[in-house]
């Protein structure tokens, strides 16, 4: 019998955002195909803050630099985790260069993978937006986030149900634009197999499903469907005050 690793496979995406109930959208996302190298893709979120339209342009240049980017990318001058790095820190760079001093200083979160043709996958993230990686319905491994309440869920004061409806559960511990240099963790995750999904998502997302939930309805929908039903649902948890919110997710399917 072949292993999942010998089958041939298809890569099928799909993205979605909703303002929420915010006046503004200052969520971008992204699922780029490299234009030389098949079966390479690119998903990306960035949720952006500051201003009327800060936050909008910040996460537009994070979206922007990460295109410019990953499509002069080639596997022979530099590694995924490199491109990715050199994403979050030019990315930082222009939000900086760009701010706007009327307004207030624009910052965003980035989470992004790369899938290779060899099925490998790299992750980079800074800031709450996530990334999360489902084998079928079950979680392999997610992101954690760079937030106060994430420290405190990691120095065992919280619980993780607890630091969902805290009051300080936005505060970010690190994100693109921010005087200092940005704080990104990366990570190379071990070959990905057929049935596999990389899911990415700003907090305006996550915020309103477990793990499990997300598995669910990842595992049994197409990337299309999936993203449209996790919104709606999202929305209907928000009851009214629910923040901006993007997915974007890359499934691995048998071929036919």
């Amino acid at each position: 019998m072949p292993s999942s690793t010998d089958v041939g496979f298809r890569l099928t995406a799909a993205t979605g955002t909703h303002r929420g109930d915010r006046a503004y959208q200052q969520d971008q996302v992204a699922v780029v195909a490299h234009p030389r190298l098949e079966g390479c893709v690119m998903g990306i979120v960035a949720d952006g803050m500051g201003g009327k339209s800060g936050g909008r342009k910040a996460a537009d240049q994070v979206i922007l630099t990460a295109r410019q980017l990953f499509e002069r990318y080639s596997p022979d001058d530099e590694s995924p985790a490199e491109l990715l790095s050199q994403i979050a820190s030019e990315a930082h760079l222009m939000i900086k260069l760009t701010a706007i001093s009327a307004e207030e200083e624009p910052h965003s979160t980035i989470a992004g993978f790369v899938i290779t043709s060899d099925r490998c996958a790299h992750w980079m993230h800074s800031g709450d937006s996530r990334i999360y990686w489902f084998r079928g319905a079950r979680l392999v491994k997610r992101t954690m986030d760079h937030s106060y309440v994430q420290r405190l869920v990691d120095e065992g004061q919280l619980t993780e149900a607890e630091a969902s409806s805290h009051p300080q559960s936005n505060l970010l511990t690190a994100c693109l634009g921010t005087a200092q240099d940005p704080t990104s963790t990366s990570e190379r995750l071990e070959a990905l197999e057929v049935g596999d999904t990389m899911m990415c998502c700003s907090d305006g997302l996550w915020h309103y499903f477990t793990a499990q939930e997300l598995g669910s309805v990842l595992y049994s929908l197409p990337p299309r469907e999936a993203a449209e039903l996790l919104i709606s649902k999202a929305r209907q948890r928000a009851r009214g005050g629910g923040d901006n919110l993007s997915i974007a997710i890359v499934k691995l399917e048998a071929l036919d």
